[in-house]
């Protein structure tokens, strides 16, 4: 029990009263002063102007500690000893304001925070003793009660009103905040349940495992915090124009919000990410969003388990198997929920069938229609739901981006450091994966990243080339080197060869897939590997066919148990690859060509490819081009999926690939952005057939760099700079946003340098983009999207060319400095806060135009010059 939490549950109705009983209130024909007032001689307790007595001081600190402790469930865990002795700790702590050497503009300026501190300090032996609980419900009810004393001084008429303005309207703003919370909290029926429920999700969810970090002698997983990589999403914001933020953020002002990602973006490790961070107490400004809100992880393919039905949200706890659901209040969700506490989040909605997407968005309904006030966060592939798929249900359609070069480096450096080989391999890795364009191109998520840093220093710097030369090389270190290395079979153990093992867990992958699952019951997964056993005598002798799984559960290091008695795969991808092997074995050709329209087959398909042979590969692709051919209705994911196996053809007959790449002309330029993505997601192969400028509608131009910049490798730049003329200010901003995925200098030489300015914000998100902005000139419009110092932005910048400035970061600073730009007319704060102070900028006599988050607080907006239009944004 945080102390910020018990304070948020004594609302202003309750004691704003109270703290106006320990004052003097000012008598008729009390004027304006112009000096401060000493706070012993303001307080009704003491001295000549005493009107409360001891027995009504009590009577006051009694009705704070009860109140506190009903709202907050503590009195039934605390002794009514300690409970008198907080009330004691309360009047010692009230009392020391007669006795302050302090005037209320000197309390002002302190906090309430500071001021109680320095009330309680004046008699710390007053809680020398008792229990943390104890302790913490005196903090709290002083903290509260400060910040109303301070409160009662700024609204007195005797107040200097001229010299803390800011301050006033702070305390006023944070109470408001305050009571606005009230409304997050527990009942105190419910406190006790959710204090465990929030350590089982602190632990649950609270460490990440890290593909390769099992290899050394570190955990295989990683305290979240040191794991958490902050990216970036993007959407369009009115008018097309590409907006971006962290990810972290993209709940900031937004109730609900569809999150797309390719697999091993990161979207499940940002789900855990909000979880755990909603169920802390001391969250900071920028997450107070989520304060008090009771988060529910809720993985599709753990809710659809075996074909279960999707759950009411009584059984969401019991669902995904959570230890402790049998002790939830009865009615603990509906209070939850009808509270709008609730945070949803919804993970892998590609995850279930293509068929029962449909019923999972009748769910998402009617739980939205029930419950409507809480705040939703739904994950997916980009390929899993079309553009716009719960836009009527008022969500806002977010995209995670692919790491930049910088968000590369950083993964690579913490990998590293986690696995203590930061200086033998971390560097000489930094260096290839920007050497090397193929290297770079598959470093593009967490999870290949992860596999590439694994891989690297296990072979000792050397790693393959192309995407199944990793997974053949991953398959090979986790299911035979890494128990032999490392010493780990002792005499009587299962020794279960690679190529065993691998035809064993495949023919679970395959499973799986065919079913269109991602979890399985673990006595499915024994029956199914008892029939392969039979086939294979040297494993049968082994042990029975339950020890053998046992086995592979545990050392493959590729299957997971999420919930006793389930079994998955330690990531989609490896599912899908090593499925894709038995189905290439089992010449399956036609049955993989009958799904291939199906979106969770299209890795699948891909990966078959690659492990076929050249006549296998033209069969496959043959099929899918006479498949789409015949159906209008497929024919262009079909098509496109075609042209994207190109890309894992290592041999192919000359004129299938001449057939393939025909057929996907057909769909450039693309005429949406989910056309887009999925040029995308050919890859670079795509590069040489998009067409343009010259010939495209401003949509189709738009959409067309919109394809090229996904695909990010440095190939694109060459497709993206025949559109830097171009007039449409989409296509500009989308040119200017992509800067980051590709290098620097050269991306800026062949395109940023030529972008025509026209009111254009040029993204920046990093030091060096800064200062190669500068080596051109400068611009007049810049939007900062990372933690950039003013000192950086002062030096980088030219200061006769900065006209306009957009902050998306949050940089800890005020903004007198921006004064030193003489011709800043336009200023946009559009940083993730809750409360932005603006008062600086008064020092800024050239600001026109200040731009404001709809959803934040604003203070210091009255001393502004009157020349200065504020506008707030949505």
């Amino acid at each position: 029990m945080e102390p910020v939490s018990v304070g948020a549950r004594l609302a202003s109705s309750i004691v704003a009263p109270l703290i106006k009983k320990l004052f003097v209130v000012d008598g008729p024909g009390a004027g304006l002063v112009d000096r401060p007032v000493r706070i012993s001689g303001l307080v009704s307790f003491r001295g000549e102007k005493r009107i409360l007595s001891d027995p009504e001081l009590r009577k006051i600190a009694e009705e704070l500690v009860d109140r506190a402790a009903q709202s907050t469930g503590v009195s039934e865990r605390l002794p009514a000893f300690e409970q008198r002795a907080v009330v004691n700790a309360v009047i010692h702590s009230l009392s020391a304001l007669g006795y302050i050497d302090m005037d209320d503009v000197q309390a002002v300026r302190l906090g309430h925070l500071e001021l109680s501190r320095h009330l309680r300090s004046s008699n710390q032996a007053a809680t020398i003793g008792l229990s943390r609980d104890a302790v913490l419900l005196h903090a709290s009810v002083v903290d509260t009660a400060c910040l109303h004393i301070l409160h009662f001084f700024t609204t007195r008429s005797t107040f200097v009103p001229r010299t803390l303005v800011e301050q006033s309207r702070r305390i006023e703003d944070l109470s408001a905040k305050i009571d606005a919370l009230i409304m997050r909290t527990p009942s105190p029926a419910d406190g006790s349940f959710e204090e465990r429920y929030a350590r089982y999700i602190s632990e649950k969810h609270g460490r990440l495992t890290i593909f390769g970090l099992d290899l050394s002698e570190v955990s295989a997983s990683w305290p979240l915090d040191a794991a958490y990589l902050s990216l970036e999403a993007t959407g369009a914001e009115d008018g097309g124009i590409p907006s971006v933020l962290p990810a972290e953020h993209v709940l900031a002002g937004r109730d609900r919000v569809l999150l797309r990602g390719v697999a091993g973006s990161g979207k499940t490790t940002l789900v855990q990410w909000l979880a755990t961070r909603a169920v802390r107490g001391n969250l900071d400004e920028r997450l107070i969003h989520l304060h008090g809100l009771v988060p529910f992880v809720l993985p599709m393919r753990s809710l659809t388990r075996a074909g279960s039905r999707l759950p009411m949200p009584d059984e969401f706890l019991s669902t995904v198997g959570c230890p402790i659901a049998h002790a939830q209040p009865t009615g603990w969700y509906d209070r939850v929920l009808n509270a709008g506490r609730g945070l949803m989040l919804v993970d892998g909605i590609d995850e279930i069938p293509e068929q029962e997407r449909e019923e999972a968005r009748s769910w998402l309904r009617d739980l939205i229609s029930s419950y409507p006030d809480n705040h939703w966060l739904v994950t997916s592939r980009p390929s899993a739901v079309r553009e716009h798929w719960l836009a009527s249900d008022h969500f806002s359609e977010l995209d995670l981006t692919p790491m930049s070069r910088d968000d590369v480096a950083a993964f690579i450096t913490r990998w590293h450091k986690a696995a203590g080989s930061a200086d033998a391999y971390g560097k000489e890795l930094l260096y290839a994966v920007r050497a090397k364009q193929e290297l770079a191109r598959l470093a593009t998520n967490p999870l290949m990243c992860a596999l590439i840093c694994a891989l690297h220093r296990d072979r000792r710097g050397y790693l393959p080339d192309g995407r199944k030369e990793l997974y053949d090389a991953a398959l090979s270190m986790l299911l035979s080197r890494r128990d032999r290395e490392r010493g780990i079979y002792k005499t009587g153990d299962l020794r279960i060869g690679e190529g065993h093992q691998v035809q064993l867990i495949q023919k679970l992958a395959y499973w799986l897939i065919r079913n269109g699952r991602s979890e399985m019951d673990a006595q499915d997964a024994v029956d199914l590997l008892s029939q392969a056993v039979r086939a294979m005598p040297r494993v049968a002798e082994q042990g029975a066919v339950p020890q053998i799984y046992r086995h592979l559960l545990v050392r493959s290091g590729l299957l997971i148990e999420p919930v006793e008695g389930t079994m998955q795969f330690i990531h989609r991808t490896f599912q899908d690859y090593l499925g894709a092997r038995a189905a290439v074995e089992n010449l399956d050709f036609d049955f993989l060509g009958d799904n291939a329209h199906l979106d969770q087959w299209e890795d699948v398909i891909r990966m078959a490819v690659a492990h076929a042979r050249p006549a296998e590969r033209t069969r496959l692709l043959t099929g899918l081009i006479e498949r789409g051919d015949a159906s209008k209705d497929t024919r262009r994911r079909l098509h496109l999926l075609a042209a994207a196996c190109l890309d894992d053809a290592a041999e192919l007959d000359p004129a299938v690939r001449a057939e393939v790449q025909r057929r996907a002309e057909r769909f450039i330029p693309p005429h949406s952005v989910d056309q887009a993505r999925a040029l995308a997601d050919v890859g670079p192969v795509v590069l040489e057939l998009l067409q343009g400028p010259g010939d495209l509608t401003s949509d189709q131009a738009y959409f067309t760099v919109i394809a090229a910049a996904r695909i990010g490798t440095d190939a694109a730049i060459p497709v993206l700079a025949r559109f830097r003329t171009a007039a449409d200010p989409r296509v500009r901003a989308e040119l200017a946003l992509a800067w980051s995925r590709f290098d620097t200098e050269r991306y800026a030489e062949e395109v940023i340098a030529h972008l025509r300015e026209d009111d254009l914000y040029f993204v920046v998100s990093s030091s060096q983009e800064l200062w190669t902005l500068r080596r051109f000139g400068g611009r007049s419009f810049l939007r900062i999207t990372s933690a950039l110092s003013p000192e950086e932005i002062r030096r980088s910048c030219t200061a006769r060319s900065l006209r306009g400035l957009s902050v998306a970061a949050d940089l800890r600073c005020t903004w007198e400095w921006l004064a030193l730009f003489p011709h800043l007319t336009e200023l946009t704060l559009d940083m993730p806060l809750p409360e932005i102070d603006v008062s600086s900028l008064r020092h800024v006599p050239s600001l026109r135009t200040l731009r404001l988050p709809a959803a934040a607080t604003v203070v210091g907006a009255e001393v502004l010059s009157p020349t200065v239009e504020v506008i707030r944004t949505s």
